[in-house]
């Protein structure tokens, strides 16, 4: 009868693991979609929006303005939507809610009509971008620590995959001439109204394929812990206290390092028995679990999570090759102009090219961060990033030779910048998710990309100031990468994983 009974929850319970299965498959595929989006989104419209602001009489500033306001806006929401995640415990209904920001906002860009009406469609329309610190948040909690580097890789490749696929819409959109009620659809509107049909399909996705799944570490820890009290028949009971959902990754250990093994949260039978008889307590009417969901920010300090020196390491790496990418994006076009007499054409095959290498890029890091560690990945990347800094203080401030050797030095200075942003950027966010606390994660994600969107408004700000002083531009760039390469040396042994849990143990003790 024993072995009937098992046999038939075992055929119970293979249904519900595909379902659950199915649903973790649909949801990152959803995630992909988002990340695609926002990168279709901004292929799509900064081809044609100087151009668009021209015609509603702006001043050349206003270049500047728009495209700073939509990283203004997501720097602020950022982390007001990662405390939110944090706080409720789901994103599902975060990213439905930040999605009508992105509809709105890309409506009031098709409207057009005043170029104060475009300013502040760009305002709504980064807010929008604030529920990607939830995502990632997400991902991190429904993800192995082992397997993360690969996921944010996949996910990033997503976001190149829209940059890349983007420019090809524009092809069709600027064939666009009719009216739409009192609207003009032209070349210049199309790409508002086009975004806003694709985000409003966006919410019919993320309504019917996107669930809010439970961590990934908790199942596991339930499944170690059953699995160790049924060959051991015993379990410590000094650690019966609140514990973080960290159990499956302190039993394999990261790195190979050896961690001790912490009992789950709701103790096994016999757990529970040899708890009873040991003189504790009586237990807290909220289950310990129960209080951390809704009160994540128990015994949180600021200073004491983001003032560490593995994370103020990461935040400067992320703010770093930012700040450097955008300013050589901003850079490039000039350069291309004055040296080589490149058109629209030139460039956006340049672009192209760019998109090809950076997916490549990212394809290839998913692949390695599965044989080495971040911090290697990390340090890959940031050689890359040193010896494209000389190569372009060297040969692209004043390019030297013909036309030939300047296009080759050219060539070979963006090929080595592109090629390096990639091991940086999933090296850091993967480490970024592993040295701060898990239940604060959507928050701290968000302090994350609140550093990242103020590099994107600062570093064409800086570059386009600097156009014609390029030893400048390109000297303080070169400093920056210095900087960091100085500060990773000496932090290098800091940025592991077990940091993260040794932190978070002590946080928790302490209450």
């Amino acid at each position: 009868m024993k072995a009937i009974s098992q046999s038939i929850e075992r055929s119970l319970q293979q249904p519900r693991t595909m379902d659950n299965r199915r649903k973790r498959k649909l949801t990152f595929f959803t995630i992909g979609l988002i990340f695609l989006l926002s990168g279709v989104e901004y292929a799509v419209i900064l081809p044609t929006i100087w151009r668009y602001l021209q015609t509603l009489d702006a001043a050349p500033y206003f270049l500047g303005l728009a495209l700073s306001a939509f990283s203004l806006s997501g720097l602020v929401s950022g982390p007001l939507f990662g405390l939110w995640s944090d706080r409720i415990g789901t994103t599902k209904k975060i990213i439905l809610f930040a999605n009508l920001f992105e509809i709105i906002g890309n409506f009031m860009y098709f409207m057009g009509f005043s170029k104060w009406l475009l300013l502040s469609s760009r305002l709504v329309a980064g807010l929008g971008t604030g529920a990607g610190s939830s995502i990632f948040g997400f991902l991190t909690r429904s993800t192995a620590p082992e397997d993360r580097a690969t996921v944010f890789a996949a996910v990033m490749a997503c976001r190149q995959a829209g940059l890349l696929i983007g420019p090809g819409f524009n092809i069709f959109l600027r064939l666009c001439d009719f009216h739409l009620g009192p609207f003009v659809v032209n070349k210049y509107t199309a790409p508002g109204l086009f975004m806003c049909l694709l985000w409003i399909l966006l919410q019919l996705a993320v309504l019917f394929m996107y669930w809010d799944l439970p961590p990934l570490e908790r199942g596991k820890a339930k499944e170690n812990s059953t699995s160790l009290s049924r060959e051991e028949g015993l379990l410590e009971e000094e650690n019966d206290e609140e514990k973080p959902l960290m159990v499956s990754q302190e039993l394999v250990g990261s790195y190979g390092s050896l961690v001790s093994y912490n009992p789950p949260r709701y103790p096994t039978p016999a757990a529970s028995n040899a708890t009873l008889n040991h003189v504790s307590p009586p237990p807290s009417p909220m289950p310990p679990e129960s209080h951390e969901f809704f009160s994540p920010f128990n015994n949180f300090s600021i200073s004491q999570e983001f003032l560490r020196e593995e994370v103020v390491v990461l935040l400067a790496a992320q703010f770093i090759t930012l700040f450097n990418q955008t300013a050589l994006e901003t850079m490039v076009t000039p350069l291309t102009q004055k040296y080589f007499s490149y058109g629209e054409l030139e460039n956006s095959v340049m672009y192209c090219l760019c998109g090809v290498e950076v997916i490549a890029g990212f394809l290839f890091v998913r692949w390695l961060s599965q044989r080495v560690a971040e911090r290697v990945v990390l340090v890959i990347g940031l050689t890359i990033c040193n010896i494209s800094g000389v190569w372009c203080l060297i040969f692209l401030a004043k390019p030297l030779g013909g036309f030939p050797w300047q296009l080759t030095e050219f060539i070979i200075g963006v090929f080595l910048q592109v090629l390096g942003l990639p091991f940086v950027a999933v090296a850091q966010v993967s480490l970024f998710s592993k040295v701060t606390a898990e239940r604060t994660q959507g928050f701290s994600q968000g302090v994350r990309r609140s550093v990242g969107g103020l590099a994107t408004i600062l570093g064409p700000l800086w570059a386009g100031g600097l156009t014609e002083n390029m030893y400048i531009m390109m000297g303080v760039m070169m400093a920056l990468l210095a900087l960091l390469t100085i500060m990773l040396a000496f932090s290098y042994d800091r940025l592991v994983a077990p940091a993260a849990e040794e932190r978070v143990d002590d946080s928790d003790n302490c209450g």
